[in-house]
C-alpha cells in the first residue's frame, strides 16, 4: 500500500539535498539525473502495485 501521509524524518533537508543535486547541471543532465533517481527508488520499492499507485498519484496535478 502506498504511503501518502508525510513520511520523511527531515523533509526540508531531503528537499534541499535534492535541489542541490541539480546545481550546475544542464536541463538535459537534470532530466537524466531524475530518471536515474526514479529508477533507483523504483527498484528499492520493488512492489509493482505500490509503483502503479504512485504513478497514478503522480499524474494528478496536485
Amino acid at each position: 500500500m502506498l504511503i501518502t501521509a508525510p513520511n520523511l524524518s527531515r523533509p526540508d533537508d531531503s528537499y534541499a539535498r535534492l535541489i542541490a543535486l541539480h546545481d550546475g547541471l544542464s536541463e538535459d543532465e537534470s532530466h537524466a539525473l531524475n530518471a536515474r533517481l526514479i529508477l533507483i527508488l523504483m527498484n528499492q520499492i520493488g512492489d509493482d502495485a505500490v509503483l502503479a499507485q504512485a504513478m497514478e498519484l503522480a499524474k494528478k496535478p496536485t
